[in-house]
């Protein structure tokens, strides 16, 4: 079906009556058919000059929307029968191909359960072209029943409508353009006074560095004391991403399920991130001799588990300071606020925690690029948190083929 150019139509007269006709394309044919509509009375009240009748002939093709890209789009779609599911799949495929901001496996995997569990099975063999506000409300229903919060439904409608709007023509433009409307869908207010966003107390970390030791210990100082996301402190490696004074770390990289992947969450994750002298004393006691592998490994050399630095480590040490429980993010949220507390640029915290600029100002300064400021910055605020002079020495833990080299030199 080829691209339609405008059209005036054609005024003739029928009856008592002149009518335009025009051309208008049919979903699923690939010839057009002819419509026609009144433009006034040839004679009496309401009867129109010729400019006036060619005028309206024009505003009544221009309202039947026969011309429009969209209802062109519309045709040539239906025409495709392309179903949601088809073009689900297809999205998943091509957001993480694109050169153009390709999104972390994570994200895939995330959305990717979204579709299946509640999208696909409501939505999945419904014709592309019909997924509109009535599709997506009765999807809304489903949702809000099923007893999701409001936060997931509104992300999990976000799914829905990247899926419709990836249905682009050759000359990338949407087939199917939609103008949401979430008052008619009935789109669940998020309120973000009622979010749980658990967070620590500078009390609650000294709390936990009291109760724990060894690895565990020093992942929760890390993490209190940078703000670094708990996957990104699994990726640091010895050689690769502690500076020689142990006080800079060199964000590139993280663990995901056991997995190094060096697509970080953020445009803004690959970063430096400088911590005070006395996290950095901490950490060079924890590294020891070692000159290489991660930070923080196991027996085998390989990362640790987030899981299991959960249970094992932060959960029983809460639940020992009778706290409730909490993920490591917990300790990213601390980190933010004493920043602010203590009145650190905004540019700055953004640049260590890894978050994007929010205006052209930010791309204009050149704090980040400072390291001799940005360390005075980071010793002038400190933790926030003790470090217990009484809590026994970090031991690192390696490969038991290394252990016995690091405890001969340690002696």
């Amino acid at each position: 079906m080829s691209r339609r150019s405008g059209q005036s139509g054609y005024i003739e007269v029928r009856g008592k009556y002149y009518v335009v006709r025009f051309w208008q394309d049919v979903p699923g044919r690939e010839e057009r058919m002819h419509a026609s509509e009144k433009v006034c009375p040839i004679s009496g009240p309401g009867r129109l000059t010729k400019p006036e009748r060619e005028r309206k002939a024009r505003e009544i093709i221009a309202a039947s929307g026969a011309d429009t890209p969209e209802h062109l789009a519309k045709a040539e779609g239906v025409s495709l029968g392309v179903t949601f599911r088809e073009q689900a799949a297809w999205w998943i495929e091509h957001v993480q191909q694109r050169k153009r901001k390709p999104i972390a496996p994570a994200t895939v995997e995330w959305w990717q359960g979204a579709l299946d569990i509640w999208i696909l099975p409501n939505l999945g063999d419904v014709p592309l072209s019909s997924v509109g506000n009535l599709a997506l409300k009765g999807l809304v229903e489903r949702m809000v029943k099923g007893g999701l919060s409001p936060k997931t439904v509104n992300t999990y409608s976000q799914v829905v409508k990247s899926v419709v709007a990836s249905a682009v023509n050759e000359e990338g433009e949407q087939i199917f353009p939609r103008k949401w409307n979430h008052e008619f869908v009935d789109m669940p207010v998020v309120d973000k006074s009622k979010q749980n966003t658990p967070h620590f107390t500078s009390e609650v970390i000294t709390g936990i560095l009291a109760s724990s030791k060894g690895y565990k210990q020093m992942f929760c100082a890390l993490l209190g004391g940078t703000g670094l996301r708990a996957g990104e402190a699994l990726g640091l490696e010895v050689d690769k991403h502690i500076s020689d004074d142990f006080r800079t770390l060199y964000v590139r990289q993280k663990v995901r399920r056991g997995k190094l992947e060096d697509f970080l969450k953020t445009e803004g994750g690959r970063r430096d991130v400088d911590i005070c002298p006395a996290l950095a004393e901490m950490l060079k006691k924890y590294v020891g001799k070692r000159t290489s592998g991660y930070l923080f490994n196991n027996k085998n050399g390989n990362s640790f588990s987030q899981t299991n630095l959960l249970r094992r480590g932060l959960h029983p040490a809460l639940k020992k300071l009778g706290q409730p429980k909490a993920g490591f993010h917990a300790f990213r949220r601390f980190r933010t606020t004493w920043l602010r507390k203590n009145r650190t640029p905004e540019d700055l915290i953004r640049f260590w925690l890894g978050h994007a600029d929010e205006s052209v100002t930010d791309g204009y300064s050149k704090l980040r690029e400072d390291v001799e400021y940005r360390r005075e910055v980071a010793d002038k605020i400190g933790l926030g948190f003790e470090i217990s002079p009484q809590t026994p020495d970090v031991v690192p833990n390696v490969p038991s083929l290394e252990l016995a080299v690091v405890q001969q030199n340690a002696a």
